[in-house]
């Protein structure tokens, strides 16, 4: 598709000049496109606006060296911050926090390029920005249970099966569970607690601190402490959402996964956590994260 292949050297070029002041004409200039046309297909195409994504790609950059050691103060003024406080600043508008505080929860190695065809071959409607790396601790839920059966698999999750599962399309289960549990955090785990040869018994789960009763028809599930990969999915519009979720897994395992530092940790499950972000009557467009248990990969010889 020609806009993909004209927007891939708008990507190319933002990341060989990453260092570089960029501004949306001189990027539509390098696509052949006007201005508006061009900011309309970029958004389109990446989920972002191009002085957005130019940020966003910046501090990425700069997150890595950071973690590498470098001086913020160093860093604000290679990537064109001017000051401490200027970087800061971005930094927590993309990210929620502070750049010293995800350091601690970084990838190791550089952000991978975007790779536009990819992305738009598995629907992911967007970019998919680096994952947050994060050690929880345990933690544990009450759900409901549903199984399932599904052939040719991989070896984690190939689709969210729960959205297709009766009592949750249209809420009867997330209404029981604030109902009888009333957890103080609002959000949904979704994981697959028990995978066996084409067979699957999925989880659907608040947070459970154990003060309340237990009502018939209910699991309580453990998670260990483990490190995961939190990825956020773009923010598309609820029609797009179930494609985004799966695009993303597909993106995770066979391009962000293979090219890490890590694999997946199989003691542990995987989840999909849904919080008011994903309330498609509150927002025009909505996202959820996916974590993945991850360890570090071994050493080959």
């Amino acid at each position: 598709m020609e806009p993909l292949l004209t927007l891939q050297k708008v990507i190319d070029f933002i990341e060989k000049n990453i260092k570089n002041d960029m501004n949306p004409e001189e990027l539509a200039k390098l696509a052949g496109y006007s201005p508006f046309h061009f900011s309309r297909l970029f958004k389109k195409y990446t989920g972002f606006s191009t002085k957005e994504y130019v940020i966003k790609r910046k501090l990425q950059h700069a997150l890595y060296d950071l973690a590498c050691g470098k001086k913020i103060i160093d860093i604000s003024t290679d990537y064109g911050f001017h000051t401490h406080a200027g970087f800061t600043k971005a930094f927590k508008n993309s990210f929620g926090s502070s750049p010293r505080l995800y350091k601690m929860h970084c990838p190791i190695g550089k952000p991978q390029k975007p790779d536009l065809q990819t992305l738009f071959n598995k629907q992911v409607g967007g970019i998919v920005l680096q994952p947050k790396i994060v050690a929880r601790s345990a933690f544990t839920v009450v759900g409901q249970t549903f199984e399932s059966n599904r052939n040719n698999v991989s070896f984690t999750r190939d689709e969210p099966a729960f959205w297709d599962m009766r009592g949750l399309t249209d809420g009867t289960v997330e209404r029981d569970l604030y109902k009888y549990f009333q957890p103080q955090k609002h959000g949904e785990y979704c994981m697959n607690i028990q995978r066996e040869e084409g067979h699957f018994t999925y989880l659907f789960a608040v947070d459970y601190d154990g003060s309340a009763n237990l009502p018939a028809g209910f699991t309580i599930h453990r998670m260990p402490s483990a490190d995961y990969a939190v990825f956020k999915t773009p923010a598309v519009a609820v029609s797009h959402f179930v494609s985004t979720i799966k695009g993303t897994w597909r993106y995770i395992l066979e391009e962000w996964l293979p090219s890490s530092s890590y694999e997946v940790n199989e003691e542990v499950s995987d989840f999909e956590y849904y919080d008011e972000f994903c309330h498609y009557w509150d927002f025009e467009k909505i996202y959820m994260e996916i974590h993945l248990p991850i360890k570090k990969r071994a050493a080959t010889s």
